[in-house]
Protein backbone atom coordinates (compact mmCIF):
# COMPACT_ATOMS: atom_id res chain seq x y z
CA UNK A 1 0.00 0.00 0.00
CA UNK A 2 1.06 3.21 -0.77
CA UNK A 3 2.37 5.08 2.40
CA UNK A 4 0.68 8.51 1.18
CA UNK A 5 -2.96 6.95 1.55
CA UNK A 6 -2.55 6.19 5.26
CA UNK A 7 0.38 9.51 5.76
CA UNK A 8 -2.49 11.18 7.54
CA UNK A 9 -6.40 11.46 8.74
CA UNK A 10 -8.39 11.95 5.52
CA UNK A 11 -11.71 11.62 3.81
CA UNK A 12 -13.22 10.67 0.51
CA UNK A 13 -16.68 12.04 -0.22
CA UNK A 14 -18.26 10.13 -2.66
CA UNK A 15 -21.90 11.34 -5.11
CA UNK A 16 -23.70 9.18 -7.49
CA UNK A 17 -27.37 8.09 -7.47
CA UNK A 18 -26.71 4.78 -8.52
CA UNK A 19 -26.37 2.21 -5.40
CA UNK A 20 -23.62 -0.05 -7.29
CA UNK A 21 -21.40 2.56 -7.81
CA UNK A 22 -21.70 4.05 -4.56
CA UNK A 23 -20.92 0.81 -2.77
CA UNK A 24 -18.11 -0.14 -5.58
CA UNK A 25 -16.54 3.06 -5.16
CA UNK A 26 -16.91 2.45 -0.93
CA UNK A 27 -15.42 -0.63 -0.55
CA UNK A 28 -12.57 -0.03 -3.50
CA UNK A 29 -11.24 3.15 -1.41
CA UNK A 30 -12.13 1.48 2.17
CA UNK A 31 -9.54 -1.33 0.57
CA UNK A 32 -6.62 1.17 0.69
CA UNK A 33 -7.81 2.33 4.67
CA UNK A 34 -9.71 5.93 3.36
CA UNK A 35 -12.66 6.93 5.40
CA UNK A 36 -15.41 7.50 2.96
CA UNK A 37 -18.58 9.09 3.44
CA UNK A 38 -21.46 8.38 0.41
CA UNK A 39 -24.42 9.97 -0.64
CA UNK A 40 -27.15 9.36 -3.27
CA UNK A 41 -27.96 13.25 -3.75
CA UNK A 42 -26.01 16.66 -3.84
CA UNK A 43 -28.30 18.03 -1.47
CA UNK A 44 -27.66 15.63 1.29
CA UNK A 45 -23.40 16.16 0.30
CA UNK A 46 -24.51 19.85 0.30
CA UNK A 47 -25.92 20.12 3.83
CA UNK A 48 -23.14 18.38 5.48
CA UNK A 49 -21.19 20.12 7.99
CA UNK A 50 -17.78 19.01 6.48
CA UNK A 51 -15.37 17.88 9.50
CA UNK A 52 -11.75 19.82 9.03
CA UNK A 53 -9.84 17.19 7.62
CA UNK A 54 -7.80 16.53 3.93
CA UNK A 55 -10.72 15.70 1.35
CA UNK A 56 -11.67 15.24 -2.07
CA UNK A 57 -14.82 14.51 -3.26
CA UNK A 58 -15.94 11.98 -6.53
CA UNK A 59 -18.96 13.67 -8.36
CA UNK A 60 -20.95 11.91 -10.70
CA UNK A 61 -21.74 14.18 -13.65
CA UNK A 62 -25.13 13.23 -14.04
CA UNK A 63 -27.22 13.22 -11.30
CA UNK A 64 -31.36 13.32 -10.38
CA UNK A 65 -32.47 16.94 -9.66
CA UNK A 66 -29.20 18.11 -9.99
CA UNK A 67 -26.06 17.99 -12.08
CA UNK A 68 -22.62 17.37 -10.66
CA UNK A 69 -21.26 20.50 -12.72
CA UNK A 70 -24.20 22.66 -10.68
CA UNK A 71 -22.73 21.29 -7.82
CA UNK A 72 -19.78 22.09 -8.80
CA UNK A 73 -20.13 25.47 -9.53
CA UNK A 74 -21.69 25.46 -5.84
CA UNK A 75 -18.44 24.21 -4.17
CA UNK A 76 -16.32 26.54 -6.55
CA UNK A 77 -18.93 29.65 -5.15
CA UNK A 78 -18.22 28.79 -1.59
CA UNK A 79 -14.47 28.71 -1.96
CA UNK A 80 -13.84 25.62 0.01
CA UNK A 81 -10.80 24.58 -2.08
CA UNK A 82 -12.25 21.27 -2.15
CA UNK A 83 -11.03 19.06 -5.17
CA UNK A 84 -13.26 17.14 -7.30
CA UNK A 85 -13.12 14.01 -9.14
CA UNK A 86 -15.48 13.50 -11.59
CA UNK A 87 -16.86 10.17 -12.86
CA UNK A 88 -19.74 10.03 -16.04
CA UNK A 89 -20.60 7.25 -18.41
CA UNK A 90 -21.48 9.93 -20.67
CA UNK A 91 -19.02 12.50 -20.52
CA UNK A 92 -18.46 14.34 -23.72
CA UNK A 93 -15.62 17.27 -24.57
CA UNK A 94 -17.44 19.71 -24.36
CA UNK A 95 -18.45 18.58 -20.57
CA UNK A 96 -14.76 17.75 -19.71
CA UNK A 97 -13.92 21.05 -20.65
CA UNK A 98 -16.26 22.94 -18.76
CA UNK A 99 -15.69 20.96 -15.60
CA UNK A 100 -11.43 21.14 -16.12
CA UNK A 101 -12.13 25.02 -16.28
CA UNK A 102 -13.82 25.27 -13.39
CA UNK A 103 -11.01 23.49 -11.30
CA UNK A 104 -12.13 20.14 -11.90
CA UNK A 105 -9.19 17.74 -10.31
CA UNK A 106 -9.95 14.89 -13.11
CA UNK A 107 -12.29 13.48 -15.18
CA UNK A 108 -12.66 9.81 -16.08
CA UNK A 109 -15.00 8.24 -17.88
CA UNK A 110 -16.98 4.69 -16.73
CA UNK A 111 -15.67 2.36 -16.98
CA UNK A 112 -12.33 3.12 -15.36
CA UNK A 113 -9.36 1.02 -14.19
CA UNK A 114 -9.79 1.24 -9.73
CA UNK A 115 -5.91 2.06 -10.38
CA UNK A 116 -6.81 4.57 -11.95
CA UNK A 117 -9.42 6.22 -9.75
CA UNK A 118 -7.37 5.74 -6.63
CA UNK A 119 -4.32 7.54 -8.00
CA UNK A 120 -6.36 10.39 -9.04
CA UNK A 121 -7.37 10.48 -5.28
CA UNK A 122 -3.85 9.94 -4.25
CA UNK A 123 -2.89 13.24 -5.99
CA UNK A 124 -6.28 14.83 -4.87
CA UNK A 125 -5.66 14.49 -1.54
CA UNK A 126 -2.11 15.47 -1.57
CA UNK A 127 -3.24 18.44 -3.18
CA UNK A 128 -5.44 18.97 -0.55
CA UNK A 129 -3.52 18.98 2.25
CA UNK A 130 -0.41 21.13 0.20
CA UNK A 131 -3.50 23.78 0.32
CA UNK A 132 -4.53 23.47 4.01
CA UNK A 133 -0.96 23.71 4.86
CA UNK A 134 -0.48 26.77 2.76
CA UNK A 135 -3.59 28.36 4.53
CA UNK A 136 -2.30 27.49 7.79
CA UNK A 137 1.08 29.07 7.41
CA UNK A 138 -0.90 32.08 5.53
CA UNK A 139 -2.86 32.53 8.83
CA UNK A 140 0.15 32.33 11.08
CA UNK A 141 1.63 35.31 9.08
CA UNK A 142 -1.29 37.30 9.24
CA UNK A 143 -1.62 36.44 12.87
CA UNK A 144 1.93 38.10 13.71
CA UNK A 145 1.54 40.39 11.54
CA UNK A 146 -1.66 41.72 13.70
CA UNK A 147 0.69 41.37 16.85
CA UNK A 148 2.64 44.53 15.10
CA UNK A 149 1.90 47.66 16.51
CA UNK A 150 1.16 50.71 14.13
CA UNK A 151 4.55 52.25 14.20
CA UNK A 152 6.35 48.33 13.61
CA UNK A 153 3.92 47.83 10.52
CA UNK A 154 5.15 51.61 9.63
CA UNK A 155 8.57 50.69 9.89
CA UNK A 156 8.31 47.51 8.49
CA UNK A 157 6.30 48.60 5.34
CA UNK A 158 9.65 51.45 4.52
CA UNK A 159 11.91 48.39 5.54
CA UNK A 160 10.48 46.08 2.84
CA UNK A 161 10.43 49.00 0.55
CA UNK A 162 14.39 49.24 0.89
CA UNK A 163 14.35 52.60 3.23
CA UNK A 164 17.52 53.08 5.07
CA UNK A 165 17.50 53.55 9.05
CA UNK A 166 17.82 56.94 8.66
CA UNK A 167 15.98 57.49 5.91
CA UNK A 168 13.07 55.97 8.11
CA UNK A 169 13.92 58.26 10.60
CA UNK A 170 13.60 60.94 9.29
CA UNK A 171 10.29 59.93 7.31
CA UNK A 172 8.82 59.04 11.11
CA UNK A 173 10.42 61.98 13.03
CA UNK A 174 12.66 59.17 15.02
CA UNK A 175 16.07 58.82 16.00
CA UNK A 176 18.09 55.89 14.60
CA UNK A 177 18.03 54.15 17.88
CA UNK A 178 14.75 53.28 17.69
CA UNK A 179 14.22 52.90 13.80
CA UNK A 180 16.62 49.85 14.96
CA UNK A 181 14.82 49.08 18.21
CA UNK A 182 11.55 48.74 15.92
CA UNK A 183 12.83 47.01 12.97
CA UNK A 184 14.38 43.89 15.19
CA UNK A 185 11.00 43.61 16.56
CA UNK A 186 9.52 43.74 13.18
CA UNK A 187 11.60 40.96 12.51
CA UNK A 188 11.71 38.98 15.74
CA UNK A 189 7.36 39.01 15.93
CA UNK A 190 7.64 38.30 12.39
CA UNK A 191 9.88 35.48 12.45
CA UNK A 192 11.65 36.75 9.39
CA UNK A 193 15.30 35.41 9.41
CA UNK A 194 16.48 37.83 7.05
CA UNK A 195 15.14 41.11 5.23
CA UNK A 196 14.98 39.03 2.12
CA UNK A 197 12.66 36.85 4.15
CA UNK A 198 10.88 40.00 5.68
CA UNK A 199 10.01 40.80 1.80
CA UNK A 200 8.90 38.05 0.99
CA UNK A 201 6.52 37.83 3.89
CA UNK A 202 5.29 41.11 3.09
CA UNK A 203 4.47 40.52 -0.51
CA UNK A 204 2.40 37.15 0.92
CA UNK A 205 0.29 39.38 2.96
CA UNK A 206 -0.28 41.95 0.35
CA UNK A 207 1.83 45.05 1.74
CA UNK A 208 2.91 47.85 -0.62
CA UNK A 209 6.65 48.05 -1.14
CA UNK A 210 6.80 51.04 -3.01
CA UNK A 211 7.54 54.28 -1.34
CA UNK A 212 9.05 56.97 -2.37
CA UNK A 213 12.30 58.00 -0.55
Amino acid sequence: MNESYTAEPSLVYVVDDHDSMRSALTTLLRSVDIKVLAFASAQEFLALEKPDVPSCLILDVRLKGQSGLAVQDQIVAGASGLPIIFITAYGDIAMTVKAMKNGAHDFLAKPFRDQDLLDAVETALLKDRERRDANGQFAKLRSRYADLTPREREVMTFVTGGLLNKQIAAKLDLSEITVKIHRKRVMVKMDARSLADLVLKAQALGISSSVSR
